[in-house]
């Protein structure tokens, strides 16, 4: 992003996304015209979301952050999608989906602090407020939502990568390089232990 506005993007999914990531990372500064050496400040989500996920992207840019001498700005990827909900009078509802039955969520209300949660209990947070949903396939959680009474609509988005870095960029890029020397590098946000499958075919959450 140069001076408020997105200057190339690129969205990679599906596996190997670790080997992909810096080649991809490279053709984006030389579409945009970006020499690395232009670069202030690099932002990323650090979750919640998958482990492995959230493990890649912040070691990746990390690494940029350290090797091009500029400070690392950290942002939670639910205030990401939050910012990127629509102003229409409902309560704003950041959801990620976690693959296991139940969601990582965020209010758009006072700290926006995120949350594991399951249907059931989002339904009692939500206590009968009318509320849009925010996030990746998230027409399974307003279908639930909406079975147990919620008045909910779905907004199908990815992060934003603009969205991302004006929030990051709201800091400063000076804030950042003052919280990276006294706090260290932005950590994963992670809501709960890994999931790994055991040689027996079991599965355990190591914390």
């Amino acid at each position: 992003m140069r001076d408020g506005v997105g200057v190339a993007a690129a969205r990679e999914e599906g596996r190997d996304q670790a080997a992909r990531l810096l080649p991809a990372i490279g053709e984006i500064l030389e579409r945009a015209g970006v020499a690395r050496q232009e670069i202030d400040l690099i932002a990323v989500t650090t979750g919640p979301g998958s482990f492995t996920g959230v493990r890649v992207g912040l070691a990746a840019a990390r690494g940029l952050a350290v090797g091009l001498g500029v400070p690392l700005a950290g942002v939670p990827t639910t205030s990401v999608l939050l910012a990127q909900a629509p102003s229409a009078g409902r309560l704003a509802v950041a959801a990620v989906d976690t693959h296991l039955g139940d969601w990582f969520c965020a209010l758009g209300e006072g700290e926006a602090l995120p949350f594991a949660t399951s249907t059931a209990d989002l339904v009692a947070r939500l206590s009968g407020r009318a509320c849009t949903i925010v996030g990746c396939d998230v027409a399974p959680l307003v279908a639930a939502l909406t079975a147990n009474g919620t008045d909910a609509i779905g907004e199908d988005a990815a992060p934003d990568p603009v969205v991302l870095a004006r929030l990051a960029l709201h800091e400063g890029v000076e804030a950042w390089r003052v919280r990276n020397s006294q706090e260290g590098m932005p950590r994963p946000l992670y809501l709960r232990g890994v999931n790994i499958t055991l040689p027996d075919g079991a599965r355990r959450t190591v914390e």
